[in-house]
């Protein structure tokens, strides 16, 4: 059975094993080392009505992440969050990102955000496609803004807006 929670305690060395896992071998991340479990812990602890960190159980076990947090640390984007999801590589293809996302978007619009942003690696035609899928619109894209594994890495932004009236 797979169901869509807040994050626990308990959840996080499975989320970062999850993370770890594409900082040594993807793209998605432009970390180059694995954070420490404090990032996760801080990531927990926020009490900000627009952050939330949340795991997809498949039978007990955490398949997938997804959260919110800070665009930037200026008072003017409060309503604003960024946005990111990751999939177990052995759990790809099954829907978990767009459960994590329909999830995380709806918790978000509860508390008030006005505009989710994601700033996907390029390429990356399946999460370009997740986005698109979950109402995000693409933005814009920043050439050559990271280096990893050798090579230099296209970001582009995608948005989708969570507020529906004038002035919210």
């Amino acid at each position: 059975m797979t169901t869509v929670r807040p994050a626990t305690d308990a959840d996080l060395d499975a989320v970062a094993a999850i993370y770890a896992h594409e900082v040594r071998t993807g793209y998605a991340t432009f970390d180059t080392e694995p954070p420490p479990r404090a990032r996760w812990e801080a990531k927990l602890a926020s009490a900000h009505p627009g952050d939330h960190f949340l795991v997809a159980d498949v039978d007990g076990a955490v398949a997938g992440f997804a959260y919110s947090g800070p665009y930037r640390d200026r008072g003017a984007y409060d309503r604003t969050r960024e946005v990111t999801v990751y999939v177990d590589h052995a759990a790809t293809g099954r829907g978990l990102g767009r459960l994590l996302y329909d999830d995380l978007l709806a918790r978000m619009r509860a508390g008030g955000v006005r505009t989710a942003l994601a700033c996907i690696a390029l390429p990356n035609d399946a999460s370009e496609g997740l986005h698109r899928a979950c109402g995000f619109e693409r933005q814009g894209v920043l050439r050559e803004v990271g280096r990893k594994h050798d090579r230099w890495i296209d970001v582009v932004w995608w948005q989708r807006m969570l507020g529906d009236r004038p002035g919210e």
